[in-house]
């Protein structure tokens, strides 16, 4: 890919991500009906119980440490949420201690 191809693909890239998170300001800009505003609720948790999933999917509970670092990291990530209601900080948290752990102590 030369130089002009990828400056071009950025920058499509970047007007699609524009796009489509401007376009539902401003389809819904005199109020969302009803069922958007309920999957605005629910969706984010469905996406948050959908990455656990896929975060613990490859753990090996019979060999090696028995999945302690995912199920430490998970702890954490559940109980910094219902301390601080906040999913960014409980995913930060979550995802430092997880690091922590698997890089420093159960190397």
């Amino acid at each position: 890919m030369t130089v002009i191809q990828q400056i071009i693909t950025v920058l499509i890239a970047g007007a699609a991500t524009i796009l489509t998170r401007f376009l539902p300001f401003a389809a819904f800009r005199h109020g969302a009906p009803r069922y958007i505003r309920y999957l605005g609720d629910v969706l984010p948790g469905a996406v948050f119980g959908l990455l656990v999933v896929y975060c613990v999917k490859d753990v090996d509970v019979m060999g090696g440490y028995h999945g302690a670092p995912e199920a430490i990291g998970i702890l954490i990530t559940a109980l910094s949420y219902l301390w601080r209601r906040n999913m960014l900080t409980s995913i930060l948290a979550g995802t430092l201690s997880y690091m922590v752990l698997v890089n420093l102590v159960f190397v």
